[in-house]
């Protein structure tokens, strides 16, 4: 196994189009986020955007960061399809689960040090953008501190997030090959469920659809107001993503057992 994570580590740190990617999505999530707060201004105490989620509202940026990472993990497996390099990584490491369970390690890393930087950046710029905007009054700053745990948790939580949209899509691509299959599967899976959501008008369908879909329940890990009306609780919402991934890449590493390289 140790072999397996070296050999992997290698490989994606001597790819500079996956290290441009990773750059790309730390500064497209920040960057969104800032997009999305610049423009929000504050209310008088007691309008409109008294029960608004600042928190929340300041990881916005993480629907553009998923894409991104999307391709990244898509292109740590299908990548080596596309170049039968697969052949090979599999004769030097016959078994294989460990090819990929080293990739998921080695994914987890990269996903994790990009999405931290990302979420730092997205709180840090949102925090100061809003007391620009009129959160900041004289009784105090209309903002949850830092340090409180409803905001660790959203912002811990929200890279947590794009770590399992990452696994997510390498079981996919695993179980897909091609690049843009997987790429196209991974997001009509996120997307679908919430444009269900839009089309059906009944509400208890419309609460199943955001409990069960993996971006919808997912992204509950953001909500820091108003928790009792979510379909689901934050970490359970963030379970059932957790889930969907383990299940892809269960499926995913019995189909590369199976199958010829």
């Amino acid at each position: 196994m140790t072999a397996a994570l070296h050999a992997e580590w290698t490989k994606l740190r001597t790819v500079a189009e996956v290290r441009w990617w990773l750059l790309a999505a730390a500064v497209l999530t920040a960057g969104l986020s800032a997009v999305a707060v610049a423009a929000t201004h504050a209310a008088p105490r007691g309008g409109p955007d008294q029960d608004l989620d600042l928190t929340k509202l300041t990881l916005t940026g993480v629907h553009l960061g998923q894409l991104v990472v999307v391709l990244v993990a898509v292109t740590v497996m299908s990548g080596e399809y596309g170049t039968r390099m697969i052949q090979s990584t599999l004769t030097a490491v016959p078994r294989r689960w460990a090819v990929l369970a080293a990739k998921a390690a080695v994914v987890t890393a990269l996903v994790s040090a990009a999405g931290a930087a990302g979420v730092l950046g997205s709180v840090l710029a949102g925090r100061a953008i809003l007391a620009r905007n009129g959160f900041a009054t004289a009784d105090g700053l209309r903002l949850p501190a830092l340090t409180e745990g409803p905001t660790i948790r959203a912002a811990a939580g929200t890279v947590l997030y794009l770590v399992l949209v990452a696994l997510l899509s390498l079981g996919v691509a695993t179980m897909m090959r091609e690049a843009a299959v997987a790429a196209g599967s991974v997001l009509a899976l996120l997307y679908a469920f919430p444009l269900m959501v839009s089309a059906v008008s009944d509400p208890d369908w419309q609460r199943h659809l955001r409990q069960i879909g993996p971006m919808t329940a997912g992204l509950s890990i953001q909500a820091t107001v108003g928790l009792d009306g979510l379909a689901i609780g934050p970490w359970p919402g963030l379970g059932v993503l957790g889930l969907w991934a383990a299940g892809a890449l269960l499926a995913g590493v019995a189909l590369l057992c199976l199958r010829d390289a």
